[in-house]
């Protein structure tokens, strides 16, 4: 057991939740609770994000796509910069002019408060599944590295641990306290990765950056392969990956609450342009990482190497390859990706819960200091929901894992669409929206389960995963657009301002 290790990670977790409440301040309305008071600065928003949607799983998994194929999957964070450039100018605006706390609220505004209780029901289950198995998913790799410290903990008991230090900071300091501690923890996982490249740099061979190149380690963009069914194909990680941002980062409530704390619309638009930037530097130093693991351990499969997962090639070089206190360092920064997607589901789904339903269902209005002990008490029990939902898997062979952690690909077509259709169709009223809500749910589930295409080799595949986005936006504007034919134009529902 490596003491040093056990000590860092074990300061980190105490200092995390300290220093959340440190820099969070008193909580003394609502508005601070979900919003941060509308005063956070744009670079610290522009880290939560990036912190936010980087799991555990990106920073394992990510080099382990360059050690088995290239630098195709950066193609990717090209449409992510050009989908976060179209939300900053399209539906950022309409967020910020109607003083909102809630992305489906504008959908309240637009259509009625049944779209957006459909919505955000929809937001609810889609990040208890893909957020609940996601931090399932990250027990795993942290329960193998600790059981080489000589730490035996079971499954549960890891999940309970972040669930616990990370609800303290959550509970007591809302939005503000998750982002700054977010922008903390960002760098705490990158300095971890440039310290572990360093070091892995220095045990490579003094040709080992010619023989990568040469074997086409490096290749960027891939006109090649099929744009239907593989994911890497060039137009498909752009267009495919424009839209998905454009919905993760502008239909999201998860993304779009960070983005509402900044102070103005022009801070907005920084720190969400500024993210995608930030992403692209990030990817391209988890892929270099992984180039040189492939140069490290000299090409060799996974199964030769006796490990059970490809994804266990990054925590095989943490455990046994990193000095002491570095290794306990860059598991403190996987705690750390952990412990950061957890507080922002704990915050988002507080806030979407409080504004989007109870306030909604509720038969009186609540005043200010209502709002925000229930805001506190949904943090407690979605904290718990997390806990016991990610406890249920006790497997790490259960396929439902890969299934919860691309979920969120399934609903986020009709999300976004809902935001077009409100926006390009003037004739749409709130049956119409709804209707082709769930219409596209059902259609692009049926995709995903019942729909397959040749893959080129004789065998069939399903459709590229960045497709499942675009797929759910065209089909929400089809139908509810279809539908709306139906009004005369006499009787178009008039759009608010903030539209």
């Amino acid at each position: 057991m490596r003491s040093l290790d056990l000590v860092v990670i074990g300061l980190y977790l105490i200092a995390m939740p300290a220093l959340g409440l440190l820099l969070s301040g008193k909580q003394k309305s609502s508005q601070d609770y979900f919003v941060g008071g509308r005063q956070l600065p744009w670079w610290a928003v522009c880290f939560s994000v990036v912190a936010t949607e980087t799991s555990t799983l990106t920073v394992i998994s990510v080099p382990t796509v360059a050690y088995l194929g290239s630098f195709t999957y950066l193609q990717l964070a090209i449409g992510y910069l050009i989908g976060r450039i179209v939300v900053s100018f399209v539906l950022l605006p309409r967020y910020f002019a109607g003083n909102l706390v809630s992305a489906y609220a504008f959908l309240g505004q637009r259509f009625g408060t049944g779209l957006q209780g459909t919505a955000s029901v929809t937001f609810l289950i889609t990040r208890l599944l893909a957020d609940g198995l996601r931090l399932f998913a990250t027990a795993i790799p942290v329960k193998v590295m600790l059981a080489a410290f000589d730490v035996h903990l079971s499954y549960w008991q890891i999940i309970a641990l972040l669930a616990v230090l990370t609800v303290i900071y959550t509970y007591f300091g809302g939005i503000k306290a998750v982002v700054w501690v977010d922008a903390i923890q960002m760098f705490v996982y990158i300095g971890g990765a440039i310290l572990a490249g360093i070091i892995l740099f220095g045990k490579l061979p003094g040709d080992w950056f010619s023989t990568a190149m040469a074997e086409g380690k490096f290749q960027l963009l891939d006109f090649s392969s099929s744009i239907i069914t593989d994911q890497y194909a060039f137009f498909t990680a752009v267009i495919g990956g424009a839209v998905f941002a454009m919905a993760s980062h502008g239909a999201d409530q998860l993304m779009v609450q960070r983005l509402l704390a900044c102070k103005d619309l022009k801070d907005g638009r920084r720190a969400l342009i500024a993210s995608g930037v930030v992403v692209a530097l990030q990817f391209g130093l988890f892929l270099f990482i992984g180039t040189m693991l492939w140069s490290f351990f000299k090409g060799a499969t996974p199964d030769s190497m006796g490990l059970a997962s490809s994804d266990e090639l990054f925590p095989q070089f943490i455990v046994n390859d990193l000095p002491p206190g570095i290794s306990g360092l860059f598991i403190a920064g996987i705690l750390a990706a952990a412990m950061s997607t957890l507080a922002s589901s704990l915050n988002s789904l507080s806030t979407s819960t409080v504004s989007d339903l109870y306030q909604r269902l509720s038969k009186k209005p609540l005043d200010d200091a209502a709002v925000l002990k229930m805001g506190k008490l949904w943090t407690l029990v979605w904290a718990v929901v997390f806990v016991v939902f990610a406890s249920m898997f006790t497997s790490t062979e259960n396929p439902v894992v890969e299934v919860g952690l691309s979920i969120a690909s399934y609903t986020y077509g009709a999300l976004l669409g809902a935001f077009l259709l409100g926006l390009l169709v003037k004739r749409a009223r709130q049956a119409d929206a709804i209707i082709a809500f769930v219409a596209t749910i059902a259609v692009v589930l049926y995709f995903v389960i019942g729909v397959s295409f040749p893959d080129g080799e004789g065998g069939e595949t399903s459709l590229a995963f960045p497709w499942y986005t675009p797929l759910g936006v065209i089909v929400t504007l089809v139908v509810g657009g279809l539908l709306s034919l139906r009004h005369s134009r006499d009787a178009e529902e008039s759009v608010p301002e903030t539209v």
